[in-house]
């Protein structure tokens, strides 16, 4: 993605007084801005393509997304190739990430009967081809609503926490998200959601063997226990689980190569069973001989 540069100074514009006020955060060095109170038009001017830091916007105050320790970085790109593998296959949607954003209108869970707009960057998010808001191919944002949002739960603060188990689902769920994963490197937040008819998350349940099936995307499921171990796509495209999307190229190269072993094998046997019928033949000729077959 593009990367603009913030400009040295900026003077934000006071929050509205109509007792709003943003959560108490802590300076952070990566992330300055972070709390601060800025427009919708500069944050997508200014803030949404920041240098140093990525920011999503939420009803006006700008909040820094945390970076990831290297368990959630692995389990976020095992993830990312895993659902890769999947769409590469059935070609039924179109990955969103590198800080791509989309717009929310939604309730305010602070204040009841209130609406607010909150701009979000999923971790990876699907958006379906049948989805009615194209994402065209020069759009550095995107208009409609995600089908499919993962994030990679931020833990590093209690804030972080609820933002990704509580606000987000909240927001995902009003406005349309389909589905809404959780994933924990940690284990005790993971989560997988799917929105009813009713504009209500229920959870997704694993079945007997542990196994998680999408219903916004057919075809696409994985164990749950496979996110903590994270095991080789090769040794993936071996189970059945995942052997209908997974490395399908490489699933027959392995078939060739058993193929071709199985006529060797099969040319092998054939041959060493023509020479032993060779030989017997000569023994038997040279009984009628009275000779020794080497004579």
């Amino acid at each position: 993605m593009a990367i603009t540069s913030a400009p040295q100074t900026h003077t934000p514009i006071q929050p509205p007084s109509n007792g709003i006020q943003a959560t108490a955060t802590v300076v952070r060095a990566d992330a300055p801005d972070d709390g601060r109170y800025v427009s919708k038009a500069d944050y997508w001017a200014i803030y949404y393509d920041h240098a140093d830091a990525s920011y999503e916007w939420n009803d006006g105050y700008l909040e820094a997304k945390p970076s990831p320790n290297p368990a959630q970085y692995n389990l976020y790109l095992w993830f990312l190739f895993l659902l890769k593998q999947y769409i590469q296959v059935y070609r039924n949607g179109e990955l969103m990430g590198l800080e791509t954003g989309f717009s929310l209108t939604v309730p305010d869970l602070k204040l009841p009967g209130r609406l607010k707009e909150t701009v979000r960057k999923p971790d990876i998010a699907v958006i379906r081809h049948d989805n009615p808001v194209v994402w065209g191919d020069a759009d550095r944002s995107y208009a409609g609503i995600c089908d499919l949002c993962i994030e990679i739960l931020s833990d590093s603060a209690k804030g972080e926490i609820e933002r990704d188990t509580k606000v987000k689902k909240a927001e995902y769920e009003f406005a349309g998200v389909q589905e809404y994963y959780i994933l924990d490197a940690g284990q005790d937040y993971m989560h997988f959601y799917q929105r009813t008819a009713a504009g209500v998350y229920t959870e997704i349940r694993p079945d007997q063997e542990g196994i998680i099936r999408s219903n916004i995307l057919p075809g696409f499921q994985f164990r749950v226990r496979e996110l903590h171990q994270k095991p080789r796509l090769e040794l993936l495209a071996l189970d059945a689980v995942y052997q209908p999307y997974v490395l399908l190229d490489y699933q027959a190269s392995l078939l060739r190569a058993e193929t071709e072993r199985r006529i060797a094998e099969t040319e092998r046997k054939r041959a060493e069973a023509l020479e032993a019928e060779l030989a017997q033949a000569r023994a038997e000729l040279a009984r009628l001989r009275g000779t020794t077959p080497s004579e």
